[in-house]
């Protein structure tokens, strides 16, 4: 009997699976990616032919290692990663590298790709092998080699330019300029006042709201009354012609049908968990990840939806026949239309072998099974099948009714003077919304303010009676901040990136602090606007919303087969590269220029604002100046931009004194190189996060520095009565200290058996080998004025490093 070795991408994956295949079929996981680039200038080889260079990942070493040693016993290998260009590359890598290692010995390799884990899909993908898909694996590392030479060539340029630490990417940069972009136009935004009349009304007790549409028989826009003397002097001519009555001049109604979303994509299934659930895309995905998957559902494991990186919102057949067959049972046989729906994918370039995101089974109604799943889990799969069911559910219907109420007496036309509009809607069959309503990004969060609103029975002629006349005061508001869902709707509207990198750039935009998500919605901070800044200005056309699109538009044709991946990176890199070299030349006020705020008072010096070493801070004087600047470090609610001169003048307030400890210490708050912290005595805590140091009071104050205390003494190992040593619990291994110094323990020494005068002793050793202050610059020096040899002192190293390796050789034979 055969043995075959199935490989997949989790351990959660590979459990679900080999339940499937049974006891002929070893599964195991490779734990993601096994190999990636090498992390170094070099590892895409632009002078030939676009190499690419690659080792294994450390932590999935021992990964590779059990697949080798499972491969031993097995006479065919089958990979059976994630249905798209990731998984594909997954797949190839780890082919290659057990071809490296002379691992498979010429035993077959075999590609299998499912769309939903279940039994009758995965045995069907193993009835139809494929090999490895040259085009997907080389359209991956295309995308792969484009992000590696976009970021190890314009990182390192803002880490001298701008800040270090700082990263730019292909497809994070657009993303960045988008919401800098907003936020440039919600910052020269000049609101408009206007003003709108709206009648109360009332019908045999019923009272319902009209607005003014038509003043003096002309049609109102949103700009007619655009102040308070105007709006009252309508509002007093209205009053004046209505004399307390509104008659119905018009009454048109309507029926009105409402069809129903399609099933979900990636985008559109993050863009709706974070509206309806407020998860963030990545926390949306990870609970996909573990429903497609697998659960144990009472004993049995189950891939619990389809496939979740997908751009299709089709349907197969059978998923169909499922589904019409669960809406009768749970919502009527009224809710089931005659014929299935069909939807097209709009996006030109999506894989239709996919599905939409769907329950595998809709059978699984969410109430039944969501013991079996966390909190997060049972909330995403009902918002899916709540979404999938109603897809295929009939229309929703509305009667709507609007009304014209007019007031004053008719002109030559035959018209009143003025005219008021009412409109309501009343939903007749729900349809498709007994299972599910779709969110919209509208402040309601709804499409229409009128669903649901019902009018009382009108008629032309009927006088109703007008019970107020409210004149209200509006302003236009600047274009919203992006939401997560908003952002990905955007993003998929450029076509920036693909649905499945969503996820991972706005969390790399919030790791490298260039955004900061302010409730639910993005702003940018200093450093994300300079940096959007250096790119736009520097960098226009790789932060060019086309051709970012373009670039993915390339890409995908590669994963057809209808270009080649090198001639798009020789192409790319051709431009690329001279424009980094050439802003190598840039001067740091080239780039980012301080915001000069005013004059110090006290000392009659100039005030800016910029981004500084360290971040944002604001600078009294200059470096021309014979006394070194003043820094101070921006609070995190404060911005370069808008700073004023006497919001920076109050950030030198620091250090406060807070008061003393009982013991008699002083305690005082400042901002340091690492942030906010408190001194007491010689000791220093610093603040968290939550901690303000410019309001911050001495309780608070006691309290951190009690917590430090009490975290140290949890971790001392020993002490020594007055003499201040202490032997710590260090992360990396114990280790003594008197406050001041740090000395290792040597190995094979217990902590508990040092006495006073051997850590003394390791303290003052430890001491001496420090590198003294100033040290490093003298180094620097040195190395400096003898740079001449540096040629031929390589050359030597060069030579004695061949006569070693030839020694090896010798030996070896």
């Amino acid at each position: 009997m055969s043995k075959n070795l199935v490989i997949v991408e989790s351990p959660a994956k590979a459990k679900t699976i080999k339940k499937y295949l049974g006891k002929d079929f070893e599964v195991l996981a490779s734990y993601g990616h096994v190999r990636d680039l090498v992390p170094k200038d070099g590892a895409v080889d632009v002078t030939h032919g676009f190499d690419m260079k690659y080792q294994i990942i450390d932590r999935n070493e021992k990964h590779v290692k059990a697949i080798i040693s499972a491969l031993k016993e097995a006479d065919e290998l089958w990979l059976a990663t994630d249905p798209d260009r990731e998984g594909e590359a997954i797949s190839w890598h780890l082919a290659e590298l057990l071809r490296e290692k002379n691992a498979l010995k010429g035993k077959p390799v075999k590609r299998v790709v499912f769309y939903e884990i279940t039994q009758r899909e995965v045995q069907k993908a193993i009835a139809n092998p494929r090999d490895i898909s040259d085009d997907l694996v080389n359209a991956q590392q295309a995308r792969r080699a484009l992000d590696y030479l976009v970021g190890f060539n314009l990182s390192p340029l803002l880490w001298r330019k701008v800040q270090p630490g700082l990263s730019a990417g292909r497809v994070q940069s657009p993303a960045l300029r988008l919401i800098c972009e907003r936020e440039e136009q919600i910052k020269a935004f000049v609101p408009r006042e206007y003003w709108t009349l709206e009648a109360l009304v009332e019908k045999d007790t019923q009272s319902f709201s009209a607005k003014l549409v038509e003043f003096d028989g002309r049609k109102v826009e949103q700009f007619t009354l655009t102040n308070v003397v105007g709006a009252m002097a309508a509002k007093s001519a209205v009053q004046k012609a209505a004399d307390g009555v509104l008659v119905v001049g018009s009454v048109d109604k309507k029926q009105r049908r409402r069809n129903p979303a399609p099933p979900f994509t990636t985008s559109t299934l993050q863009q709706e968990a974070n509206r309806k659930l407020g998860f963030t895309a990545s926390r949306t995905m990870r609970a996909a990840q573990q429903l497609y998957e697998g659960i144990d559902i009472g004993g049995e494991t189950v891939g619990l939806i389809t496939y979740m990186r997908t751009d299709s919102v089709s349907l197969a057949q059978d998923a169909l026949a499922d589904i019409r067959q669960v809406i009768p049972q749970q919502f009527g046989a009224k809710a089931l239309p005659p014929e299935p729906r069909y939807y097209k994918t709009k996006s030109k370039n999506a894989q239709e072998a996919h599905e939409a995101v769907r329950p595998s089974s809709a059978a699984r109604v969410p109430k039944e099974i969501a013991k079996f799943l966390s909190p997060d889990q049972a909330k995403l799969y009902e918002l899916i099948w709540r979404r999938t069911i109603a897809s295929q559910m009939t229309q929703a219907v509305y009667d709507t009714v609007t009304a014209e109420l007019r007031a004053g007496d008719a002109p030559a036309g035959g018209r009143g003077a003025h005219a008021f509009r009412a409109s309501g809607s009343t939903l007749v069959e729900p349809g498709f919304i007994a299972a599910y309503l779709q969110n919209v990004d509208t402040p309601s969060g709804k499409e229409d303010d009128d669903d649901d609103k019902r009018l009382p029975a009108l008629e032309v002629g009927d006088r109703l009676n007008l019970k107020d006349l409210a004149a209200d005061q509006h302003f236009t508001e600047p274009p919203p901040r992006y939401t997560e869902a908003s952002l990905v709707k955007t993003l998929e509207e450029y076509d920036i990136g693909r649905p499945s990198t969503y996820a991972s750039i706005i969390s790399t935009l919030q790791a490298r602090d260039y955004v900061r998500l302010d409730g639910k919605a993005f702003s940018p901070t200093d450093v994300g606007m300079i940096v959007n800044k250096f790119l736009t200005d520097h960098f226009t056309q790789y932060v060019d919303y086309e051709f970012t699109a373009h670039l993915e538009d390339e890409l995908d044709a590669v994963s057809r087969g209808e270009k080649q991946w090198k001639p798009l990176l020789a192409q790319f890199w051709g431009s690329f590269k001279p424009r980094v070299d050439e802003k190598m030349e840039l001067s740091r006020t080239e780039i980012a220029e301080d915001r000069q705020l005013g004059t110090d008072p006290v000392s009659g010096k100039p005030v800016s604002a910029r981004l500084g070493r360290y971040g944002p801070c604001v600078q009294i004087g200059t470096r021309d100046d014979p006394e070194k600047p003043r820094f101070a470090s921006l609070r995190a609610n404060q911005r370069i931009d808008t700073i004023t001169l006497e919001d920076a003048l109050a950030l030198f307030r620091l250090p406060r004194d807070l008061g003393t400890l009982p013991s008699g210490e002083d305690v005082a708050v400042n901002i340091g190189r690492f942030g906010p912290y408190v001194r007491y005595g010689k000791n220093f805590v610093s603040l968290k996060k939550d901690d303000d140091p410019y309001t911050i009071e001495l309780p608070r104050a006691i309290e951190l520095i009690e917590q430090k205390i009490a975290a140290i003494e949890a971790a001392t190992i020993k002490t020594f009565g007055d003499t201040g040593i202490r032997i710590i619990k260090g992360r990396f291994g114990p280790y003594i200290t008197d406050g001041s110094r740090r000395a290792r323990i040597p190995k094979g020494r217990e902590p508990e058996s040092l006495t006073v005068f051997e850590c003394e002793a390791y303290l003052a050793e430890a001491e001496a080998a420090a590198p003294k202050k100033g040290a490093k610059k003298a180094t620097k020096k040195a190395a400096a004025k003898k740079a001449p040899a540096k040629k031929a002192a390589t050359k030597t190293a060069t030579k004695t490093t061949a006569a070693k390796k030839a020694t090896k050789k010798a030996a070896a034979k």
